[in-house]
């Protein structure tokens, strides 16, 4: 059996995810843990002993890329499956240079869940056809298309996090860094996107697919 953790801040998209994978055939899953934020994964992830676990991409505090990251740098880490709404190719990218071995389209999801968690857990990498397509694409032209790949990864997080609204001060503490700098990463991003102030961020993000409306 591969023991599976789920990852995702709506609790009912975790209950579906739990089901196709139980009831999958033939009997290959077990949950072994559920949680709703990256903190609470990482706290309780050696006691699960997860061989595959399941994540958004989009949760409140500290977030699925950074989540990603400290998860992958610890000894004896799961294998990690992203599993997220966003078909910028960006979030691909960046999830798998953080870590992850696979990343499904939640649009893909019913149908490949099972499929894609079992070779993740093999350890081979996985990717939906459209993703895998955008990111072929992305490389063919030199670049997505989208002005986020100017970005860093800190960067990256501090814009997201200031595109949903978060303050200086929230994003200071859910990524553990000083006020100071990210306010250094909030103007190199201002600069790089050619933005004046928030609201302008926000717009992009969501013109982008950044963020859900």
């Amino acid at each position: 059996m591969i023991r599976v953790a789920l990852i995702d801040d709506h609790a009912i998209v975790r209950m579906g995810f739990r089901m196709l994978l139980e009831s999958a055939q033939p009997a290959a899953f077990t949950v072994v843990g559920e949680a709703d934020d990256g903190e609470t994964l990482l706290t309780h992830w050696p006691k699960w002993q997860a061989d595959v676990v399941v994540m958004d991409l989009s949760m409140p505090g500290l977030g699925g890329l950074e989540t990603l990251r400290r998860l992958r740098a610890k000894d004896d880490a799961p294998a990690v499956l992203v599993l997220s709404a966003h078909e910028d190719a960006a979030y691909p990218r960046r999830a798998l240079n953080a870590g992850a071995l696979g990343y499904l389209s939640k649009r893909g999801a019913p149908e490949a869940l099972p499929e894609a968690v079992r070779a993740v857990a093999a350890g081979r990498r996985w990717l939906d056809a459209q993703t895998a397509q955008r990111l072929a694409l992305s490389q063919l032209d030199g670049s997505s298309g989208s002005p986020f790949d100017l970005l860093s990864e800190r960067e990256f997080e501090v814009f997201v996090r200031l595109a949903r609204g978060a303050s200086v001060a929230d994003i200071a503490g859910q990524l553990h860094l000083s006020a100071s700098t990210v306010g250094t990463h909030l103007y190199h991003v201002k600069q790089k996107l050619g933005a004046a102030n928030q609201a302008e961020l926000t717009l992009a993000a969501l013109r982008w697919g950044a963020i859900e409306p």
